[in-house]
């Protein structure tokens, strides 16, 4: 059901949050849905089943700019994108109707767990890839059925998530883009798009059986569109490959802390 809730001073807050969720998430390769949840559950307490739908909502409008931004800067793999998008797409559809079947609780406690172990194999990849690279090796090129086996799974885990947590399931696709082996930039300009997808195929899910709250939307979108284009295009004039690693690991770490607060609060 779409609604809209009666306005409060500190909704002020959003557009600005809404911005630099954006600017970072579209130099990432996400469309920011991994933040909302616990930012808008917890600072602004608003009931995990209308955070999850309202997430994806204001996540939506940074997926189209930044899928857009990086297609023209050629910074997408269309072959695997839609590899994962097609796996996404009902795992999306599935995940918004088990969020019906769980109650606030357990949803925080879920997401907090599923945000813990995905970062723990984020940073162990990351290890592995750091080390072969010290010893001069390099990981073995992926045959074309592994591709495609690694894709349809890490998708529909991600569209799952999505669907789930609303929070665009952009560790998952990262995860499996990385596995693959491709370079940094298109690693991000290809998850967008995948998640791009996914937040279509969850949202459509969530209106037949949760809430939207667009009054959450409109303040938070009002800062999101700008971030995700501002983000796009100020990743266009950076070189990212020697700093992979870092991103990678902070991004984890991150999802840890995030992880931790949700199940505690």
């Amino acid at each position: 059901m779409v609604f809209l809730s009666s306005f409060k001073y500190i909704y002020l807050w959003l557009p600005i949050i809404g911005f630099i969720i954006a600017f970072f998430a579209s130099m990432t390769g996400g469309g920011g849905g991994f933040f909302f949840l616990p930012v808008l559950t917890i600072f602004f307490s608003v009931p995990a089943k209308i955070a999850v739908a309202t997430s994806l909502a204001a996540t939506l409008p940074v997926c189209l700019a930044s899928s857009l931004g990086h297609y023209r800067k050629g910074n997408v793999n269309l072959k695997v994108g839609l590899i994962f998008a097609i796996s996404g797409i009902i795992g999306a559809l599935s995940g918004a109707a088990i969020t019906n079947l769980m109650n606030s609780k357990q949803l925080k406690i879920c997401f907090g767990i599923y945000s813990i172990i995905i970062a723990l194999h984020m940073i162990l990849t990351t290890r592995k890839k750091k080390k072969a690279e010290l010893n001069g090796t390099c990981l073995p090129e992926l045959k074309k059925m592994r591709k495609i086996t690694r894709g349809s799974l890490y998708g529909f885990l991600s569209g799952i998530i999505t669907g789930t947590f609303g929070t665009s399931g952009t560790a998952p696709v990262l995860t499996g883009l990385f596995d693959m082996r491709i370079p940094l930039k298109t690693v991000v300009g290809t998850s967008v798009l995948i998640v791009f997808v996914n937040t279509i195929s969850a949202l459509g899910g969530h209106i037949l059986v949760g809430d939207i709250d667009m009054t959450l939307v409109v303040f938070l979108t009002m800062g999101t569109i700008i971030g995700a284009f501002v983000g796009s295009k100020t990743f266009a004039g950076v070189e990212l490959e020697k700093a992979e690693t870092n991103i990678r690991q902070w991004y984890a770490i991150a999802m840890i802390a995030f992880g931790i607060m949700m199940m505690i609060y």
